[in-house]
């Protein structure tokens, strides 16, 4: 009786959430054939992984709470018309797409640096720290308390100390080590105010109403609508001590000026706005332009909050512009099917088509995943490096030496649905010049994998790796 029990209730609830499935808006179709697999496939474990994450919910009053925050930042950034960008005519829907998507225009009189390849970048941000007058706003997804971590904590405390406004967000679970310490204890005694993102409360009672694997993944610093910094690292150390059989963990970073400062800012303040409620709106001061005419850059945030896009679909837009080379790096690759599509176009047309992935990955399943991606990339004519020191943790894509795309997200699906994230779009060749410089260091430290070698893997690892890339969709 109870097996019958059992059969009929686990048939009900597979047939309810396929049909559920069916009827949802915006799913992309491998998406929604993945998920219809797995929930009939495997009995109870597919209707509980479908329960717990096959849908991107959120708190209604939240989602709410953070539009309303997004309008009153939007009628208070509209820049002045003369820093408003006029790109040139191959940049025109790049532009219109990181718009659409980010919901920030293309800004020019800027002064964008790429920063060193070691733990030096913390050292410029703790200078700008210490150089404070008025305020300091941080936020990262990753803040160690290790060496690095503390240096950047030492700093903040001493800004406090003197009277500087200082606001932190870390995410709660990639810095819950930094919220445990006695750093976090020690910013807030010197007047710091320091918030979490995305607390996970009671998880038994929240997973009911919201996703928990939700999670800020932005990294952004602004010091007195001064100077900016965001990329791809966080705040640690590149050992990265809590994963540090896979250091270095090599990265890239960047320093802003200008105009662009204020959209960190305005990405920083809808943040805070959005989790303490108080509003911040009047900090959103213009920025003057630090040169003529500068180089021309786009903040693109993005979050599952919004459904405008993500930033798969800039990417996408800029390859369909490409004419002669591409150079993307990434730590994970498990693309959307349209990114995939996309970056093999654009090698099959002739463009030249590097991809740059660390050799070893810290994530087991990423890893294979993105291994199953190989033979299409390569078949397409796709050069694919492998970095092999540590864990290429970049990401960065330059096109045709005259824009590139760098930032926090991975082209991977969580980054571009579930992750709230901080990419730039730079239009300068100069800058894209350092960007591919610098990988070019990554190439010569990679060694090339050939579609040979792909070919010679045994059935048992392309069996492994296929299916992972079957279950892409999920990940």
């Amino acid at each position: 009786m109870w097996a019958s029990a059992f059969v009929l209730i686990n048939t009900a609830l597979t047939w309810t959430l396929i049909a559920r499935v069916l009827i949802r808006p915006r799913l992309d179709p491998s998406v929604r054939l993945a998920w219809i697999m797995v929930i009939d496939a495997v009995p109870v474990v597919g209707i509980l992984a479908y329960v717990l994450f096959g849908e991107v919910r959120m708190n209604h009053a939240e989602v709410q709470r953070m539009a309303d925050v997004r309008d009153r930042l939007t009628g208070l950034r509209t820049p002045s018309p003369h820093l408003v960008a006029r790109p040139p005519e191959y940049a025109r829907t790049i532009v219109a797409t990181n718009a659409a998507v980010g919901g920030m225009a293309a800004l020019s009189g800027n002064k964008i640096t790429l920063l060193e390849e070691s733990d030096a970048v913390i050292d410029h941000m703790v200078d700008a720290i210490d150089s404070a007058t008025d305020h300091v706003h941080i936020l990262f997804y990753i803040w160690l308390p290790d060496h690095s971590g503390q240096k950047v904590a030492d700093a903040v405390s001493r800004a406090a100390s003197r009277g500087v406004q200082c606001r932190i967000i870390v995410d709660a679970l990639g810095s819950r080590s930094l919220v445990r310490s006695e750093l976090w204890g020690q910013m807030e005694k010197a007047g710091a105010e320091c918030v979490t993102a995305f607390p996970w409360g009671l998880p038994f009672v929240n997973i009911l109403f919201k996703r928990l694997d939700l999670r800020n993944h932005r990294k952004v610093l602004v010091v007195d609508n001064r100077i900016g910094f965001t990329g791809s690292r966080n705040c640690s150390d590149m050992a990265f001590a809590v994963k540090p059989r896979f250091a270095p963990w090599v990265d890239v970073f960047f320093a802003v000026k200008g105009p662009v400062v204020r959209q960190l800012q305005s990405v920083f303040l809808a943040d805070w706005m959005s989790y303490t409620g108080r509003d911040l709106g009047d900090m959103l001061q213009l920025v003057d332009a630090v040169g003529d005419p500068g180089e021309v850059a786009q903040a693109i945030p993005t979050g599952p909050d919004r459904r405008a896009g993500s930033i798969s679909d800039c990417l996408i837009t800029m390859l369909a512009t490409a004419q002669e080379s591409v150079t993307i790096t990434t730590p994970y690759y498990v693309p959307d099917a349209a990114l995939d599509s996309a970056i093999r176009a654009a090698a099959r047309r002739g463009v030249h088509v590097t991809m740059i992935l660390p050799a070893r990955n810290d994530s087991l399943v990423v890893g294979a995943t993105s291994q199953g991606f190989y033979f299409g990339l390569l078949s397409a004519g796709v050069r694919l490096m492998l970095y092999q020191p540590g864990l290429l943790h970049a990401k960065i894509m330059t096109v045709d030496d005259r824009m590139a795309m760098i930032g926090s997200a991975n082209l991977d699906r969580r980054s571009f649905e579930l992750n709230y994230e901080m990419n730039m779009c730079v239009f300068d060749a100069g800058f894209v010049d350092d960007l591919n410089a610098r990988q070019a260091t990554y190439i010569e430290r990679s060694r090339e994998m050939t579609l040979r070698e792909v070919r010679d893997w045994s059935r048992l690892r392309r069996l492994r790796n296929n299916l992972f890339a079957l279950a892409s969709p999920l990940l």
